[in-house]
């Protein structure tokens, strides 16, 4: 979803505050469903989440955590995928069976899509998990969770401060806060320094920005047609353009949305009448139909942390 731009306002604007008994009852609703007990694994279950909805980088986080830590079995809902599973994902899946996520991570490490978190765990349980990564999994009280890792944007943030439909909150930050154990904001160093917030003595605040991991060639002076369905496009166009792309065309598409035949064919013939060269975001690029795979290039990004050993002590602590 294209996301309204009065969530991110310095304080709410009218819209907001129309719309804040709706954001009540969502934090309300948010509350009850935590309130209920959860399974509780035999192995440390990571949990890596966010307060808002879309865009703050959970993925690379999770990415980042398979890269240094083996034993880890991911269990993912598997967002815009079909199947309900508990499913192992495999090679042959698609994205439109288990989701485009699951596809990015699988080969990093076991990932199981399961709509029932718990039937998921379970069966990573069963195939010899030494730990699990939750993804996405904050809100979400099927499980127990060991370690809570809540990520943020720097940049933006926790926006206006209220809960869906009024704000990008999916529960009130104090009340999510409680639960967490790391606050790990991403984001260049200018929106580090801007963003403080208030903080439990239990969590602790870790840093870490998104850098282009190199491929071998130069996107300087490189002319595209930039494209991209995740929760914040233009981070993807602004990360181009500091690589020194000249993006002659960014197309924003919704979060996840399918990259079906035509919508392809249309921006390839776009691309090709203004002599640029598709590209886009890892996400994205796993959606796309085989016969298009060759023509799009991809950015793939990594997480640089500045607070490896903080986690590894919190990781080591658990066993992992």
């Amino acid at each position: 979803m294209q996301q309204p731009r009065f969530w991110y306002a310095p304080r709410p604007t009218l819209a907001a505050r129309l719309l804040q008994p709706l954001g009540a009852l969502y934090a309300a609703g948010t509350a009850r469903r935590l309130a209920r007990p959860g399974y509780k694994a035999s192995v440390p279950v990571v949990c890596i989440g966010n307060l808002t909805i879309g865009g703050t980088g959970k993925t690379p986080t999770a990415l980042a955590l398979l890269e240094r830590f083996a034993g880890f079995h991911v269990v993912t809902r598997g967002y815009g995928g079909r199947l309900a599973g508990p499913v192992q994902v495999q090679p042959r899946h698609l994205a439109e069976e288990v989701g485009d996520e699951p596809l990015l991570l699988a080969p990093f490490a076991p990932v199981w899509v399961a709509k029932d978190r718990a039937a998921g765990v379970r069966a990573a349980e069963a195939a010899g998990a030494r730990a699990i990564l939750l993804d996405d999994g904050f809100q979400n009280p099927e499980v127990v969770k060991d370690l809570s890792i809540v990520v943020v944007d720097a940049e933006r943030g926790f926006g206006n401060g209220l809960c869906l439909p009024a704000g990008p909150l999916r529960e009130p930050v104090a009340e999510g806060l409680k639960r967490a154990d790391l606050l790990l904001s991403i984001g260049s160093d200018a929106a580090q320094a801007a963003f403080a917030p208030p903080l439990p003595a239990r969590v602790t605040h870790l840093r870490g920005r998104l850098e282009v991991l190199p491929m071998g060639m130069g996107w300087a002076g490189e002319r595209v047609f930039a494209f991209a369905g995740i929760g914040h496009p233009e981070k993807f166009f602004a990360t181009l353009r500091a690589e020194g792309a000249e993006v002659v065309r960014a197309e924003a598409l919704a979060d996840h949305q399918p990259l079906s035949p035509a919508l392809l064919t249309r921006m390839e013939t776009e691309a090709m009448a203004l002599g640029a060269q598709l590209v886009t975001t890892e996400k994205d690029a796993v959606r796309l139909p085989a016969a298009f795979r060759p023509r799009v290039l991809t950015l793939p990004v990594r997480l640089r942390l500045d607070g490896w050993a903080v986690l590894d002590a919190r990781l080591r602590a658990l066993g992992i």
